[in-house]
């Protein structure tokens, strides 16, 4: 994705001046391009609620702020992009027990004719009696596609467009201290499927067409539908900002036709987070270890991926190994670890360090270290909304079969 990173930083912190909301969406700058990547979900959090001066103010007992946000991009694929957005945030509680929640609707579209429309939520219920999490998300998107499996080289390099409607939600109650226990569903649908019929060199037959692994099924228009329980415990100070806690999160989420889908196949995917100051809280080291796995039959929109940087609540709203192309590496199995050191250095600004490891296999039985893919790289942050701990992220990394790029982005990756 090759964005204008001087419009998105003049656009943002501009505005910031003017209203304090929140920056421009997640981009990602990464070569070969990236498709369009939308915002993650911003955390906010901080101490008790209070008074602020914003766009505006609804709520009895917390205070919820709405604020504006400009969208403007440019990118190789789509040209200019430009469009508008909202983002509510705040305490449905006065109560300090009960974490911050956020909302985010945006609509974008692009003078080549892409496009999105998303909402993403983060709901605690007063007292965090329940915890709602989930995303609608329509894109029109533009990705490289090279292959299934570790693998996969970039001689491959393929296009792949096609249109992507996601609904996920989850709903959880809490059953114990800080720990919450219900259900996900989950939707995919693509259509409009297609891509050239050649790799980017215009001459080796394209691995999107011609790839051994790949059925002529998941070339078509394929939706996928699954349900299944999910169990969270989660004492992070705060969520998707943390200085210290731990998150431990389990899901299964079954995918058949007697939900409307047309593969069956259950996804498995276990998410560990350990955070903790060195010293004091000028110092906080992140740690993650993310392993998603599948049987059953699984298309290749479905499979398990490394290099994750669209965001979204597929991986928890997690960037996994930044550095490494969208999906550069997939397969039915996955692991990844990565590390990172964030360090407060002055002012409103902050330094970090962060490297991680991953695989991808299509069995369990089968990962090979010698098909370890590495990533890595170094950012800076700026502290633009310090009461909810709000952060813009700009970060240099590279990995694994591609080139070292740089990724703008709202909040922490992890």
């Amino acid at each position: 994705m090759r964005f204008s990173l001087a419009a998105l930083v003049l656009t943002g912190l501009s505005f910031t001046a003017a209203a304090q909301p929140v920056a421009p969406p997640d981009s990602v700058y990464n070569t070969p391009p990236a498709a369009p990547r939308s915002v993650g979900l911003v955390p906010v959090a901080g101490q008790q609620a209070r008074s602020t001066k914003s766009f505006g103010q609804l709520g009895k007992n917390g205070t919820l702020t709405l604020l504006p946000i400009p969208v403007l991009f440019y990118q190789a694929e789509t040209g200019l992009g430009y469009g508008l957005g909202a983002l509510l945030s705040g305490r449905f509680s006065a109560d300090t027990l009960t974490r911050p929640s956020n909302a985010r609707l945006q609509y974008w579209t692009t003078t080549e004719g892409q496009s999105l429309i998303q909402l993403v939520h983060s709901v605690y219920t007063p007292g965090e009696k329940f915890y709602l999490n989930g995303e609608i998300s329509a894109y029109d998107i533009l990705l490289y596609y090279y292959g299934k499996g570790a693998s996969a080289t970039s001689a491959n390099e393929s296009e792949t467009d096609y249109k992507l409607f996601i609904i996920n939600q989850r709903i959880q109650k809490q059953i114990a201290p800080k720990l919450f226990f219900g259900a996900q569903y989950r939707f995919t649908k693509i259509t409009d499927v297609g891509g050239p019929a050649t790799a980017t060199d215009g001459k080796t037959p394209s691995i999107f067409y011609n790839e051994g692994r790949m059925t002529a099924r998941e070339r078509q228009n394929t939706q996928i539908s699954g349900l299944g329980p999910v169990i969270t415990y989660d004492t992070r100070d705060v969520p998707l900002a943390a200085f210290h806690g731990d998150l431990l999160d389990f899901g299964a989420t079954f995918n058949g036709t007697g939900l409307g889908s047309d593969y069956r196949f259950v996804r498995y995917q276990l998410d560990a987070r350990h955070f903790q100051p060195i010293v004091s809280t000028k110092t906080i080291l992140a740690l993650q270890f993310l392993g998603q796995f599948h049987t059953g039959d699984v298309p290749f929109r479905e499979l398990a991926g490394l290099g994750a940087n669209l965001g979204g609540t597929l991986y928890n709203n997690a960037n996994l190994l930044r550095g490494i192309y969208e999906q550069r590496f997939r397969d039915r199995q996955m692991v990844m670890f990565q590390a990172e050191l964030r360090q407060k250095l002055f002012w409103r600004i902050d330094g970090a360090i962060f490297g991680g490891v991953g695989n991808v296999n299509q069995y369990v039985d089968k990962f090979n270290l010698n098909d370890t893919k590495y990533a890595g790289g170094a950012g800076i942050r700026f502290n633009f909304i310090r009461r909810d701990r709000v952060n813009l992220r700009l970060d240099y990394a590279g990995g694994t079969g591609s080139k070292p790029g740089i990724l703008f982005a709202i909040g922490e990756a992890f």
